[in-house]
């Protein structure tokens, strides 16, 4: 059977002299990046040079807005007015679509960042909101979320609309058995053996699901996979699972040509 699938990484989150993530490594082993847009990390030369980093790889490009959090690195919920939280996330992907425009590269997606990607898991109204104001400011964009079990039904209902909805799986992440990702205040959230993370990424995908941290057993649909490359361990997991891919004949792709 042939399999499919894009590998995205949150980029561009280090902010002046603060170095944060190892963007110049992870990028050899992804198909989509989320750059941070200025409210939970990054500037505008970390913006900048971030897309220039996804242009130079071939890497597609995304924008990752988050909460106004910059102390917090927008983990944290905020409760901003509706129209408050619509007007900022226009605003972050619209400074992102700039840069992109100066490197003549298009916005493949969308993808909330911390607290407010969980946030908008929970709130599918607001979400829809969200989408109908980012597709009228910036056209036929993708949208990222987490994949549950109520997400395939909502992907397909949107479909029918013109709306393009990619499903995301965290094989670094450990999931409670409501599907969610546990907090990252839980000891046992992050994952940090390299072959493990690597070989569950594989498994999310053959077998589309994972077990939860208690045992239950989650059916997923998956179109993305997140590695975080803040850390060495993610890092050499990419690293793997390029070599577990091609063994198992997966193919990664990125999202416009998946979706």
């Amino acid at each position: 059977m042939d399999i499919s699938v894009d590998i995205n990484c949150d980029m561009g989150e280090s902010f002046g002299a603060y170095k944060i993530g190892r963007d110049e490594e992870i990028i050899r082993y992804i198909t989509s990046s989320n750059i941070a847009c200025g409210f939970h990390a990054s500037d505008p030369n970390v913006m900048e040079r971030t897309v220039r980093l996804c242009r130079d790889h071939g890497v597609r490009a995304g924008a990752h807005p988050g909460y106004p959090d910059l102390p917090g690195f927008g983990r944290r919920f905020m409760d901003m007015d509706r129209k408050e939280l619509i007007n900022a996330i226009v605003y972050q992907v619209g400074a992102l679509q700039g840069f992109l425009a100066v490197h003549q590269m298009p916005l493949q997606h969308v993808k909330m960042h911390g607290a407010l990607y969980n946030h908008l898991i929970k709130e599918e109204p607001l979400f829809l909101e969200i989408i109908e104001m980012v597709k009228s400011a910036f056209g036929d964009v993708i949208f990222l979320t987490l994949t549950t079990p109520g997400t395939a039904a909502l992907k397909k209902a949107l479909k029918k609309k013109g709306v393009r909805i990619a499903l995301e799986a965290f094989p670094d992440r450990n999931y409670g058995d409501d599907g969610e990702l546990l907090s990252r205040k839980h000891k046992e959230a992050v994952l940090k053996d390299p072959d493990l993370i690597a070989k569950r990424a594989v498994r999310m995908v053959k077998e589309r699901g994972i077990k939860s941290v208690s045992g239950r057993w989650l059916d997923m649909e998956i179109d993305t996979l997140c590695m975080h490359g803040d850390n060495l361990e993610s890092i050499d997991a990419a690293r793997r699972l390029k070599t577990y891919f091609e063994q198992e004949n997966i193919h990664v792709k990125p999202l416009t040509d998946l979706l």
